[in-house]
């Protein structure tokens, strides 16, 4: 049941959604890997539109070099775990959700319980290693993902349905190198919050998702192009499934 209170917080989505689609997000379970650049507006936009459970898994402390993009983290958080960082704000914005952290680093040993009973996962990552890996476990529990990624100007997103779309081994086979690379902040800004979009559109049912499709934004340019992606027949990940 939706509270009064909660009826208040939330009264221009419930116009949308209505109290149906209001208590679909209070009832769902959020996985967001990673709350950094993409991870802290997905965050905060999922914990501003009430999703009932946000989990978030990240296994590192907070650094001043971080401070440009990765908007969950201010000045006085430097040396702090970036989970109880981002915990603290999130409790501060929206005390009616919960808000479950791990320290940890994401590897083939603990990925499916870290995302174990969630209804959807986000990939907020930033090396495309741990992202197979993470796009694999979803696939084998049947987990819905979210994926998006940022370099410079550049970012991409698109949904993933476990058996009924491609998954991220189908249009991306090779793994690119693990390396520093450029980022504006507000390229992990739109990225991030196309990203939270994407799950509040499943949750509710509402909308047309990115699936099999790559949506491609370049903000240099101010541009947006959207590539069709198939299911690859032949994927190692998801063609028996």
């Amino acid at each position: 049941m939706i509270s009064e209170n909660e009826q208040n917080l939330y009264s221009r989505q419930i116009m949308m959604f209505g109290e149906e689609g209001q208590e679909k997000l209070k009832n769902s379970s959020v996985t967001i890997t990673g709350s950094g650049g993409l991870g802290s507006p997905i965050a905060i936009y999922l914990a501003s539109a009430g999703v009932g459970k946000i989990r978030i898994i990240d296994h590192d402390t907070v650094a001043l070099s971080n401070l440009n993009r990765q908007i969950l983290h201010h000045h006085k958080d430097i040396g702090v775990l970036k989970v109880d960082s981002a915990k603290g704000k999130l409790n501060d914005l929206n005390p009616n959700i919960d808000i479950e952290t791990f320290n940890e680093t994401l590897s083939t040993d603990n990925i499916k319980n870290l995302i174990d009973k969630s209804h959807i996962v986000v990939d907020a990552l930033d090396n495309y290693h741990t992202r197979f890996s993470l796009n694999e476990a979803a696939v084998q529990e049947q987990i819905p993902l979210v994926h998006g990624a940022v370099e410079g100007f550049h970012g991409q997103v698109t949904t993933i349905i476990p058996r009924e779309t491609p998954c991220m081994r189908c249009f991306i086979s090779k793994t690119p190198p693990k390396k520093t690379f450029p980022i504006l902040g507000t390229t992990a800004g739109i990225i991030g919050t196309m990203q939270a979009n994407e799950v509040i559109k499943y949750l509710t049912g509402s909308g047309k998702l990115l699936t099999g499709r790559l949506l491609l934004w370049d903000g240099f340019n101010s541009k947006t192009e959207e590539v069709p992606v198939n299911k690859n027949q032949y994927c190692e990940i998801c063609a028996t499934e």
